[in-house]
């Protein structure tokens, strides 16, 4: 199974649009996908003590990240970095097991023209931190507004060339690690 994140929580965006397209490459690559929305997160997960008591909510999404043959993350970009929420959500993983030796690739959004590239960069030192596996192929989408259309597809040929040649190779991937 490939856990797709859709890095912000933010209500209608673009970030989880991108992550259902890419869940569906995945499906579509002959694996399953689970894709995890942040507006789903408990509230309980925000509070102060959650950091000493894990909310039993989070729960079936710990175990979706412990189960996962991989792990690729839709990340947007928020002022030259990743969302807060998408970090948050990584530091209420339990620690060190959660991503441990487990492949991760990205996907980098924004409205500007570089895609995503710091925000990538960023979250990719935390991955690394977590000692998980970086997938080498990283997908960088510029001006997303102007690359989707209303159906959430993506309308230019090039880049969605770019994406599926990332996803096949990232499921490719994780099938050579776990082997």
């Amino acid at each position: 199974m490939i856990v797709v994140i859709s890095g912000t929580n933010r209500a209608d965006s673009m970030s989880l649009k991108v992550a259902r397209l890419v869940a569906g490459l995945v499906e579509a690559g002959g694996e399953e996908a689970f894709l995890v929305d942040l507006r789903d997160m408990p509230e309980s997960m925000y509070r102060p003590g959650a950091y000493a008591t894990r909310p039993p909510e989070l729960e079936p999404y710990q175990e979706a990240i412990l189960a996962a043959d991989g792990i690729l993350t839709v990340v947007p970009e928020y002022n030259g970095s990743f969302p807060g929420v998408l970090k948050y959500f990584i530091d209420m993983l339990r620690f060190p097991e959660s991503l441990v030796e487990t492949p991760a690739a990205f996907v980098g959004i924004s409205a500007g023209q570089w895609g995503a590239l710091r925000a990538v960069e960023q979250l990719e030192m935390v991955f690394q931190y977590r000692s998980a596996h970086l997938y080498g192929r990283r997908v960088f989408l510029g001006g997303i507004g102007g690359l989707l259309d209303a159906d959430g597809r993506i309308v230019d040929a090039e880049a969605r060339d770019r994406l599926q040649r990332q996803v096949r190779g990232f499921v490719e991937f994780c099938r050579r690690l776990g082997a």
